[in-house]
């Protein structure tokens, strides 16, 4: 086995001829690899053709890295964005099947159009004996049932105490409010009067309307309708009130023509002039994808706050799972693939192996190590963390701070 120092001159000298093969090979990277859809970031939308109810819309390509090495090559409006295919607004995928588009019972009614078929979109049939009460819902009418109510067999109904019989329909019970409700309100339940749907209740007991997102230099004077501030404007396909400006500014508004104010939860990218989620610090090899929400890279899964690696066997008990399938050293941090750690921080190799770099080897194989522009890109990365370990901690140098 060679001696410690043997071995640290043996790394530097490799280190040199990497670094020189490198500057011939290095071609401009940027990050990302694309997978598989996310579909709950719009930038862009249409359906020219309303082919199937699908509609093409442009999410951050950044989205779908599944490790910080792979190059990113979004084919959107630029490299940043991946055009993805998701059904239309008003529609969602089918159970059944997955490339399937069909209408979302959602917005159709409060229950999802329970008891009734769903056509489209806001398009509920109710089917038969079942009729639409107060809220939009398909309910039992007589002879089945009554809702609030008891049906004879003449097909009438008597309503429980509390409710009256709809004057329109007869067939079911609405509940009866003593006093007429206030503007934008409705009787949700005997004697007690609520905010009807897109309107919330305010602290001085008037419904005001909800617009979502708020509606940024405007004010909201309806459910999701915005009127703006003089001198400021809506962009196609969006309800915000924003200054006229040239860049996307999504998930936030224009407060002039290159400044995006962001929504909380989100930060601003300049690279898609946009406003990405934003998880602060809990989401290191990983990506954020929503507000709070972390997508770990391969190899990694989310563990307490952040991403932590995965390993696939037992690193030992002065060792940890450091990287993807590879163990190290606790107290130095050094990597240590096939080997254990001593109580120094050390990694001590199987007998016939010696250390290199981040894995035990045999001293035959180092040539067959170095071969590709990835690899030597990798070991440059490892060999500048080795560096920085046990050369670079002692001098307080880290070449994060000093690039050159």
């Amino acid at each position: 086995m060679l001696s410690r120092s043997i071995l640290l001159s043996v790394i530097l000298f490799i280190a040199t001829i990497l670094c020189a093969a490198t500057q011939n090979d290095k071609t401009e990277q940027l990050y990302g690899d694309i997978y598989y859809e996310i579909g709950a970031f719009s930038l862009h939308y249409n359906d020219p053709n309303n082919h199937e109810h699908k509609c093409q819309r442009e999410v951050p390509a950044r989205f779908f890295q599944t490790s910080l090495d792979a190059p990113l090559h979004g084919n959107g409006s630029t490299i940043h964005w991946q055009r993805i295919e998701v059904c239309c607004d008003g529609y969602t995928r089918a159970h059944f099947a997955a490339d399937q588009c069909v209408p979302d019972r959602s917005a159709v009614s409060p229950n999802n159009c329970r008891n009734g078929f769903c056509h489209a979109p806001n398009q509920c049939e109710c089917f038969a004996e079942f009729i639409r009460n107060e809220l939009g819902a398909c309910v039992h009418t007589c002879p089945i049932a009554c809702e609030h109510g008891r049906c004879y067999l003449n097909g009438t109904c008597q309503c429980d105490p509390g409710y009256t019989l709809d004057l329109e329909t007869s067939k079911f019970c609405r509940p009866n409010c003593r006093q007429s409700c206030g503007t934008h309100q409705e009787c949700m339940a005997p004697g007690k009067c609520d905010c009807v749907e897109g309107y919330k209740m305010t602290q001085d007991m008037a419904c005001q309307p909800i617009c979502t997102p708020d509606c940024g230099h405007g004010k909201c004077i309806g459910p999701n309708k915005c009127q703006c501030f003089q001198g400021y404007i809506k962009r196609p396909m969006r309800n915000v009130c924003e200054a006229e400006c040239y860049i996307s500014c999504e998930n936030g508004f224009c407060e002039s023509r290159n400044n995006c104010q962001c929504r909380v939860g989100y930060k601003y990218d300049a690279d898609t002039t946009s406003c990405l989620p934003d998880c602060g610090d809990n989401c290191r090899d990983g990506i954020c994808i929503g507000p709070g929400l972390c997508k770990c890279f391969a190899g990694y899964e989310f563990r307490g706050t952040n991403c932590e690696p995965i390993c696939n066997r037992d690193c030992g008990y002065y060792g940890d799972c450091l990287e993807p399938a590879t163990c190290g050293c606790k107290l130095t941090k050094q990597l240590c693939g096939a080997g254990l750690c001593d109580r120094s921080g050390y990694c001590v190799c199987p007998i016939g192996m010696t250390h290199f770099i981040d894995r035990c080897i045999d001293v035959s194989q180092l040539n067959e190590l170095i071969t590709g522009y990835k690899q030597k890109e990798y070991f440059n990365r490892q060999l500048r963390r080795e560096f920085e370990i046990f050369i670079g901690s002692r001098f307080q140098f880290s070449h994060e701070q000093n690039p050159n």
